[in-house]
């Protein structure tokens, strides 16, 4: 447990219009992730925190997708739509599930819920994952955020020298509880009958069944958006333009 509260996050809000709660991955804060979704804040008030750690977040002693989503769950307010990314996208299914009520819509891309994938390439991955987090005290941060960057098939170049930044982020990520240990709630999910989408890179086969199965066990909607690998968000206008679609679509049905 811990004694963190959403209220000691960092939060930046951007816009008018109806709430749109953003919960970012590893390795990177709020500010990187979301940045080519400043656009959407013409039409939606975007409530973008940095997760524990991130930013002038205070850290949690170990990241945690359990404790993180009690956090967002409470950003929630009386209702917001809810869109999250990676391990970001861990947290926001397990926040939905804690507080449905106050969830108008729910968006997730490439959730780090590997287990979800249910095929022997996703046991492959998490086997790589668990050889990578166990070593993670004996190795370099920046080989480890290489290796990191390279399961995960990001498309983020890393630097040769690390800023502090990314070196931050290793340690945070070396910490972080793996997310492919989270138990989701798909049942429970879709017996709220929440709007759906899941959205993912077109680059692993792993990831894109993991959305598959999300989709289909919340009858919600399925969308690929190629380009940046495991980074869709930072597509811009492709990423946004599927996410206001589905967010106008959800708010009229309200």
């Amino acid at each position: 447990m811990s004694s963190l509260s959403a209220d000691q996050l960092e939060v930046t809000r951007i816009g008018e219009g109806p709430p749109v709660l953003f919960v970012h991955g590893s390795i990177v804060g709020a500010e990187l992730t979301w940045r080519r979704q400043h656009p959407l804040a013409e039409r939606w008030t975007l409530v973008i925190p940095n997760r524990p750690g991130f930013g002038a977040s205070p850290p949690l002693p170990r990241g945690d997708f359990e404790v993180e989503a009690r956090l967002f769950a409470e950003l929630l307010g009386d209702g917001a739509h809810l869109v999250g990314h990676s391990y970001g996208a861990v947290i926001a299914l397990l926040a939905a599930a804690a507080r449905p009520q106050a969830v108008l819509s729910l968006t997730v891309s490439e959730p780090g819920a590997l287990q979800l994938a249910g095929t022997p390439e996703g046991e492959r991955m998490i086997a790589h994952g668990e050889m990578l987090y166990a070593a993670g005290d004996s190795i370099p941060r920046d080989d480890f955020l290489r290796l990191f960057r390279t399961g995960t098939g990001s498309s983020r170049a890393t630097p040769a020298e690390l800023p502090e930044e990314l070196l931050r982020g290793a340690e945070l990520a070396m910490r972080e509880r793996p997310p492919w240990e989270a138990e989701v709630p798909l049942d429970q999910l879709a017996a709220v009958g929440l709007p759906a989408l899941a959205i993912s890179g077109g680059h692993s086969p792993v990831f894109e069944a993991v959305c598959d199965r999300i989709a289909t066990r919340l009858g919600g909607e399925r969308a690929v958006i190629e380009g940046r690998g495991h980074n869709i968000p930072e597509t811009g206008a492709p990423y946004n333009d599927c996410l206001e679609a589905f967010l106008a679509k959800a708010q009229d049905c309200r």
